[in-house]
């Protein structure tokens, strides 16, 4: 399985297929690079594609730092000049899409196009409060209780009733999937703190916001200030799928991201 060494000896694993223009998927909080599924081979069809998990989740080193959204940035940064990249095509997810403003703010020379998937610029209440909630159940509750409870807010009803049992299996193996919860609380700390609304009117890069007007994460007025704030920005709305919508409605989120990045 390939991983890059990063400056500091850990070690991000990362997925490359594919052939075209070099695109970065960049998953959530979650931070591992499977929750793209099949988006993966859909895109590798028109573009070389690369899926990362964060330092600290899955695959890469689970490192007991204190994460912040930069340092995400930053660590792949590292993987788009160590895979020999100029510069890139960002779709980010959640915390995919911080880690993108970031890059496109700070290395504008890096992004080409910038395609921000249910995302925001800066926390507010309503967000603070999802995460606090989120980080007492993890640390008072454990990891299982966690992925239940999260479950609810990221996933729409319709998709929670269809898919009851393979949410089971996941929550049955949460240790596996989260077996350092220290970690996953300091990544919840860093993404709370991220705020990058003062500067996206530096963003160079042609953008587009992607979301779905359910999502009870980063709620659609997410969106609309981004694009807002961000020069040469568009908005695509899905009617429905929760914060998870690429899993739910893959095809449509594919063929809108495919012609934004192509268009000429």
């Amino acid at each position: 399985m390939p991983h890059l060494k990063l400056r500091d000896g850990a070690e991000l694993y990362y997925e490359k297929l594919g052939g075209g223009p070099p695109l970065f998927l960049v998953p959530g909080l979650g931070g591992d690079c499977r929750f793209w599924g099949d988006n993966v081979a859909a895109l590798a069809k028109h573009f070389t594609v690369v899926a990362h998990d964060h330092r600290g989740t899955g695959r890469s080193t689970l490192s007991r730092i204190d994460y912040s959204v930069a340092q995400m940035a930053d660590d792949a940064l590292q993987l788009i000049e160590g895979l020999g990249f100029e510069k890139v095509h960002w779709c980010g997810h959640s915390t995919g899409g911080a880690m993108g403003q970031v890059l496109a703010i700070e290395h504008p020379q890096r992004i080409d196009r910038l395609v921000l998937s249910a995302t925001w610029a800066k926390t507010d209440a309503f967000f603070r409060r999802l995460f606090a909630s989120r980080a007492q159940i993890l640390r008072e509750m454990g990891p299982e209780a966690y992925l239940k409870s999260s479950a609810i807010a990221l996933h729409m009803p319709a998709w929670l009733r269809d898919h009851d049992a393979d949410l089971a299996a996941i929550e049955a193996k949460a240790k596996e999937t989260i077996p350092i919860p220290e970690i996953v609380l300091s990544r919840i700390a860093a993404i709370v703190a991220h705020d990058r609304r003062e500067q996206l009117q530096k963003v160079r890069s042609p953008a587009l916001a992607i979301c779905a007007r359910d999502d009870m994460v980063t709620p659609l007025y997410f969106t609309e200030e981004l694009v807002r704030l961000i020069p040469n920005a568009r908005a695509y709305v899905l009617p429905d799928g929760g914060h998870l919508y690429p899993n739910v409605h893959g095809a449509e989120f594919r063929r809108v991201m495919t012609a934004f990045l192509l268009e000429s």
